[in-house]
């Protein structure tokens, strides 16, 4: 659907309420027409999940989270749990909690008066999850964080297995002085996907050098800063590997400012693939987070047969674009 929109020259919700035959929108002829237009040039096919049954079913699941507004991801989650949940007309009921337990309890008491399938318990961040004791009278998953005692299914991203790859198109590219710009310290995504990328030097018997390693804060003013640092070294990176899209972003802001060509003079990774990532010059190349499959894998595990605990670690791939590039040898 992004590819759509962009062809089309309109937004995703645009292109949203064009497929789903919404007349009552103020969307002129011509914009309808440009829409459908690049629909069949692309060969687009809506998911057949994409809309909501004509008949709700009497049962919900419930979709409990800390965050929404936080991050894009959290939306995306929560579409890929109402379009599975709906293949089985089975309506979802989301609520964000802040992480407060004592909330947390009440709603699930609720859901236990309703009778709900099942609960999905989910974070905006890769965790372990301390979730109050009143999930365990539940069918219930965890959607991106993880039980250390093993009493619930959960998916999390393969962030070590992303960063690999992603350091190993890199070194594909030709790229031997890969640089890694972290998010915070804090978070295990952040340092999973460093791993990653140590992983991935030491397969290609590159050494790791600890001066390529810089902290970030997961922001364009980290990405900015990090790559300045970098950049000011007696010897410079020839690719840096941002541990996120918004790090990439400051990072291609800086080597603007020194006069540097992303995809031509250096190279750049991004991670998490955002509505950014395409729109940057070049597009930057990344790895995406597939949180719409993690939330279809949890409805599709509470529906299932299977009652022992499993653990899924959900494949990261890479989206090749431009920015993993270097033309110019001589720098």
């Amino acid at each position: 659907m992004k590819d759509v929109a962009t062809l089309a020259g309109v937004s995703q919700s645009t292109v949203s309420f064009v497929l789903n035959g919404l007349e009552d929108m103020r969307i002129s002829r011509d914009t309808r027409k440009r829409v459908m237009e690049a629909v069949n040039h692309l060969g687009y096919r809506p998911r057949g999940a994409g809309r909501p049954p004509k008949t709700v079913g009497p049962g919900i699941i419930g979709l409990m989270i800390d965050e929404i507004a936080t991050s894009p991801f959290a939306a995306i989650s929560i579409e890929g749990v109402q379009e599975e949940a709906w293949k089985n007309n089975i309506m979802v009921e989301v609520v964000m909690t802040g992480g407060d337990p004592q909330y947390e309890s009440e709603i699930l008491k609720k859901w236990a008066q309703d009778n709900a399938y099942g609960v999905i318990y989910g974070s905006i961040l890769t965790r372990e999850a301390h979730p109050p004791d009143a999930l365990a009278r539940h069918r219930a998953v965890l959607l991106n964080c993880y039980d250390s005692l093993g009493r619930f299914s959960s998916i999390v991203p393969a962030e070590r297995r992303g960063g690999e790859v992603a350091t190993a198109a890199l070194i594909e590219e030709g790229h031997r002085r890969i640089a890694f710009i972290s998010g915070e310290t804090w978070m295990e995504a952040s340092d999973q996907r460093l791993e990653g990328y140590e992983r991935a030097l030491r397969a290609a018997r590159i050494p790791v050098d600890p001066s390529l390693i810089v902290a970030g804060n997961f922001m364009p003013s980290g990405g900015r800063e990090a790559t300045l640092k970098l950049m000011s070294a007696d010897a410079r990176p020839d690719a840096i590997f941002c541990a996120n899209d918004l790090a990439a972003v400051g990072c291609y802001e800086a080597l603007k400012e020194i006069g540097e060509i992303v995809g031509q003079t250096i190279a750049v990774m991004g991670y998490d693939d955002q509505e950014i990532a395409q729109h940057l010059a070049p597009p930057l190349s990344t790895v995406l987070l597939p949180h719409r499959e993690m939330g279809q894998w949890c409805v599709e595990r509470l529906l299932s047969e299977g009652d022992e605990p499993i653990d899924e670690r959900i494949e990261c791939p890479l989206v090749m674009r431009a920015s993993h590039r270097r033309s110019d040898p001589s720098n």
